[in-house]
């Protein structure tokens, strides 16, 4: 096991189930609109995974908002409720303060609509995903018509959330998601200060600079994995997108094959992370719309089914734990007396206990050469985003592989 996550083993006194889960985008591979249905039978087929024992029992979502809508409330909120399914929450950050209004008012709905019912479910709730990523060197090297948000916006954003969950008498932390390169640029420690958590994307497979077989992809997630917990300065880090794809075309040394995310998902996930560390793997059913030019991640292929491509069992000398219940990582303070969610109201910090049950900074680390955590897209609505990492326009993957080696660090 990787010395961080060692640490927070041996620290943690009481065995406490974490969250585990997949992402969920709002629309489906062939581009249709998720209804409350679609949703209900992805929590549910989550939770029936083979080999799991309902482990995968948390979703986090991109937005709040349902798609092809200006606010409506995405329909995963009562599929969630109906399957007790924890959520991790995200707000579109990339279009804007109008845009962000309509994330907030389709929150203050559902708060306001389902009561505890909802909000006993929130894990967190991240203000926008690799939107800092998306106008960084690197992202806009990938896309040159990158949309995403500065950092002086994400924190006044995160600002806003907070004063949302505030004012609704709610502890609920809320962070933001971001590639780990993001996270060790000086320019955006801001918003890791005005953060309550931050998470963190990483794919090996897309890191072409470096030895990314998947011989090394344990070793890579680990350098990004100490890089963020280094630059998090105390703040927890959740580990918000990393898988392998099940196929693809060949990333530098990195070769997609059930065989070799079975390896990843063994060597990072059953071996480090679950038990350990909050985690949405990536993904449950593939949704990248452009099949030709984009790797697969879904676990269970790109058809919905409890059966995977690979064995997703853990060995009983893992760290995996069912993760069926809220778990102790949690929020700046505890829940006034009587309201909110009682999933964060166990909070212990301080120099000897990790910081929201995740590990502390480690310290001064080594900084990998690599710097492509994946090629991002630039969607132009929340309706099109599924992953920053993995989904790609059409046509871009090709020649993002081929100028791997012209990438700088953020």
């Amino acid at each position: 096991m990787h010395s961080s996550i060692l640490a927070l083993t041996a620290s943690l006194s009481v065995a406490a189930a974490v969250n585990r889960g997949f992402n969920y985008g709002a629309v489906s591979r062939d581009g249709a609109v998720k209804n409350e249905a679609d949703f209900t039978a992805e929590f549910k087929a989550a939770k029936g995974l083979a080999n799991t024992d309902g482990a995968f029992s948390s979703a986090r979502l991109y937005t709040m908002v349902q798609s092809g809508t200006a606010s409506d409330l995405i329909s995963a909120i009562p599929a969630a409720i109906s399957t007790d399914t924890r959520l991790m929450l995200g707000l579109w950050a990339s279009s804007g303060q109008t845009a962000i209004d309509n994330e907030i008012t389709a929150l203050k709905y559902a708060i306001s609509t389902y009561g505890d019912k909802f909000t006993s479910l929130v894990n967190g709730i991240s203000v926008g995903s690799e939107d800092m990523y998306r106008i960084s060197k690197t992202g806009l090297e990938n896309d040159p018509l990158g949309v995403g948000a500065q950092p002086s916006e994400v924190v006044e954003y995160i600002k806003q959330v907070k004063s949302v969950i505030s004012d609704a008498g709610l502890s609920i932390p809320v962070g933001h998601v971001d590639t780990w390169d993001v996270w060790q640029n000086g320019s955006n420690a801001d918003v890791i200060a005005e953060a309550d958590f931050l998470g963190m994307n990483t794919f090996p497979y897309f890191q072409t600079k470096e030895q990314n077989s998947i011989s090394n992809g344990a070793k890579l997630f680990n350098d990004a994995y100490d890089i963020t917990l280094a630059a998090a300065n105390g703040k927890p880090v959740l580990i918000t997108e990393t898988g392998w794809p099940v196929a693809g075309k060949t990333s530098g040394s990195s070769e997609p094959s059930p065989e070799n995310a079975r390896s990843y998902y063994e060597a990072v996930g059953c071996n480090q992370l679950f038990g350990n560390v909050e985690t949405y793997w990536y993904t449950l059913v593939d949704a990248n719309a452009n099949y030709a030019n984009q790797p697969e991640f879904g676990v269970v292929g790109t058809t919905m089914s409890t059966e995977p491509l690979f064995d997703l069992s853990c060995e009983a000398n893992s760290t995996t734990t069912k993760s069926g219940s809220a778990s102790t990582p949690a929020t700046k303070s505890p829940a006034p007396s009587g309201t909110g969610s009682t999933a964060h109201a166990n909070l212990t910090t301080g120099a000897s206990t990790p910081a929201y049950g995740y590990p502390a900074a480690t310290g001064s680390v080594s900084t990998p050469t690599a710097n492509v955590t994946g090629p991002a897209s630039a969607p132009s609505s929340p309706a099109e985003y599924t992953s920053a990492s993995s989904h790609v326009r059409a046509g871009t993957l090709l020649a993002i592989v081929a100028a791997a080696a012209a990438f700088l660090l953020v």
